[in-house]
């Protein structure tokens, strides 16, 4: 499940080329201070998904919610 969230939010990432050659820019929309940046496209996509991770993971043990996303649903329930 972890894996198919990470991957379905990453297939929503957005890129941008910095000006002056400084790089690559990527963020998520509707993920508040998942971005990264780096000299190469690839560079971006895997620091992008790092960021995505450590955000969910303490996200997770911080009791935040983290948004659904297509149907997938990360947040703990309680039992009833």
């Amino acid at each position: 499940m972890l894996t198919a969230y990470i991957n379905t939010a990453m297939s929503k990432a957005h890129y941008e080329i910095l000006p002056d050659g400084e790089g690559y820019f990527g963020k998520i929309n509707g993920f508040q201070g998942v971005w990264a940046n780096a000299d190469t496209l690839e560079s971006c996509r895997e620091e992008l998904r790092e960021v995505l991770e450590e955000w969910i993971l303490i996200g997770l043990k911080m009791g935040h919610s983290i948004p659904a996303i297509e149907g997938i649903d990360l947040n703990i329930k309680e039992a009833a």
